[in-house]
């Protein structure tokens, strides 16, 4: 079955604007999960598993066979193995920064699709090097709000890019979704006819 439309669980609105921006329709699924880590579970296991168990709630929560692709993903920091989530607080948001100051961290993204009765996955990482912060500049930037609701205490898509000095990767997959990669399940495994990722995609 060749379509356009998708299901998308997710609460974020970068993805909502990046899938938007492809043309595709979405309609809105609830996917609310515990997203706490297990002791000592990887990055890389914790947003796959993440990505993979929103899917199941909303297949769930749907409570019928899916007549759209259903998407879900997760975002997650890490720095030196250690997972770095969503600061609990200003001070915590500060402590946060502070530990990414003048330093290179990850930043992974997993995508999960299920279509069809099959579920498929894709890990998306990047490095981001931070500049040296001051304190001036972190508080500064915990007045806008921007840092309180993302994973690392910062958004690559607004006032944080300042501290950015480089990035290795996926600039969308630092925002919240890999187009490349997502565009990849799409396409290959559910049948996506846009023409633009079909063009960049093609084999």
């Amino acid at each position: 079955m060749m379509q356009n439309t998708l299901y998308l669980a997710s609460g974020s609105p970068r993805r909502w604007q990046l899938l938007q921006e492809l043309g595709l329709n979405l309609i809105k699924v609830s996917a609310e999960i515990d997203e706490t880590p297990f002791a000592d579970e990887p990055a890389q296991c914790y947003v796959l598993r993440m990505a993979q168990q929103k899917n199941q709630r909303a297949l769930q929560v749907l409570g019928k066979t899916p007549e759209f692709p259903l998407l879900t993903a997760d975002t997650t920091v890490a720095l030196q193995q250690q997972i770095i989530g969503k600061p609990e607080s200003e001070q915590d948001a500060a402590a946060i920064l502070k530990r990414l100051s003048g330093s290179t961290h990850q930043v992974l993204t997993a995508v999960c699709v299920h279509w069809q009765g099959q579920t498929h996955s894709v890990l998306q990482t990047s490095e981001v090097t931070f500049s040296q912060l001051t304190d001036e500049q972190i508080w500064a930037y915990i007045a806008t709000g921007e840092p309180m609701d993302k994973a690392g205490a910062f958004a690559i898509q607004g006032f944080g890019s300042l501290f950015v000095r480089h990035i290795s990767g996926s600039f969308s997959g630092i925002m919240g979704l890999p187009i490349y990669e997502t565009g990849e399940l799409l396409i290959n495994k559910c049948g996506l006819t846009n023409p633009l990722l079909a063009a960049q995609h093609a084999r």
